[in-house]
């Protein structure tokens, strides 16, 4: 979600006031990102193909708790929001399981349809269906002796789910239009990007298969909770194109919320290495919706006048105060900039703007931003 509001636009081109002003830039030091960081070291491990690179705390204490889990046998449940890396905790787990060396098979329940899941898992006879011509094995008996991975477990109709609670319990199952039962030795393990407990109240989800599944229960943190693994991610995104990122590109990922996670921060650096003209990456190389958007900010705390200055003296502040980029970044023209940053000036306002920028000691600049290079090239442009 943008910070800034489709009204917000409207009203930022509404007219065309060309009064020159002078604006301060070193009072812009509390609405940029909040410095970078320290990089930690990270460590870089290979899970069946998937590398690993972790530097954050949690995600080392995570990877641990999974080497022990995976040592029990047990099904374990691995929870967290849609792009987390929970399938790479999955590999993980099975990785360092005794059962390391047979099959890992990762299934996604909510690409299948509900007409071919039960023949997908579990297999099905010649003759059982229209179009089944020979038998064939289930995904079950394609992982006896390793795990299976079952992504999106949510998403089991109930019928599914009751077959699935027979697996887990050891218990034989028939292939779909089979009489000969079948067992498979199989490590479960499910993972989840919704409240399963929720699930569970709401009768969409078996109780019983809940608490089968909740044996261990590994639970991936957001991005945005593991700030010291995004400079890292980004680099290994970004290691085919032989850039880097500015200390000032970095601080800027580090306090976005990154609601698609691992996904989102992906793309966006892709994005980025599209718009660079040197070997490394600048701010205002980056996504423009990396740049409005304050980390763990609600458009709440803001009113409406409030919201556009925000943005604004934090879009200018990062691009050192070139006028053209940062209105081009707002998509705006430098006219309606001008107009709106000298009504931010003007002494009916003044209190008002300071409260909302920050009024931080000199030593809280922008990275970046040189207040008197950038008054000088301000004052130069409005003459």
């Amino acid at each position: 979600m943008k910070l800034v509001h489709p009204t917000v636009q409207k009203a930022l081109k509404a007219s065309d006031d060309l009064t020159p002003f002078a604006f301060d830039l070193q009072r812009l030091g509390h609405a940029t990102a909040r410095p970078a960081a320290r990089p930690a070291a990270p460590t870089y491990e290979e899970f069946l193909g998937m590398t690993a690179i972790v530097a954050a705390p949690s995600m080392r204490r995570l990877f641990a708790l999974a080497a022990r889990v995976a040592q029990t046998g047990s099904p374990v449940l691995i929870t967290g929001e849609s792009g987390t890396g929970k399938e790479l905790v999955a590999r993980a787990v099975h990785h360092y399981s005794e059962r390391s060396g047979r099959p890992f098979i990762d299934v996604n329940c909510a690409a299948l349809p509900e007409h071919l899941m039960e023949s997908e898992l579990f297999g099905y006879e010649k003759g059982a269906f229209s179009g089944a011509e020979g038998q064939k094995a289930g995904l079950f008996e394609a992982a006896h002796k390793g795990s299976i991975f079952l992504d999106e477990i949510g998403e089991l109709d109930s019928r599914m789910q009751a077959k699935l609670l027979r697996v887990l319990d050891g218990q034989s199952y028939f292939r779909l239009g089979g009489s000969r039962k079948v067992v498979a030795d199989v490590r479960i393990v499910a993972a989840t990007n919704i409240d399963l407990e929720s699930s569970v109240r709401t009768g969409t989800f078996r109780h019983d298969l809940f608490h089968r599944l909740d044996a261990f229960q590994l639970r991936v943190p957001p991005l945005r909770e593991r700030v010291e693994d995004i400079h890292p991610l980004a680099l290994w995104f970004l290691r085919d194109t032989g850039l880097s990122l500015s200390p000032e590109a970095v601080a800027i990922l580090q306090d976005y919320a990154w609601p698609g996670n691992i996904r989102e921060l992906r793309n966006a650096v892709l994005k980025a290495s599209m718009n660079v003209t040197g070997d490394e990456i600048l701010p205002s190389d980056l996504p423009v919706n990396l740049l409005l958007r304050p980390s763990g900010e609600e458009d709440s705390h803001y009113s409406l006048d409030g919201l556009e200055q925000q943005t604004i003296c934090r879009v200018l502040a990062q691009t050192g105060g070139h006028q053209q980029k940062a209105a081009d970044l707002l998509g705006i023209s430098r006219r309606t900039l001008i107009r709106k940053l000298k009504l931010y000036r003007s002494p009916a306002r003044a209190g008002e703007s300071l409260d909302l920028v920050g009024s931080g000691a000199a030593g809280s600049r922008s990275p970046g931003a040189d207040p008197a290079i950038a008054r000088r090239a301000l004052d130069r442009e409005l003459a």
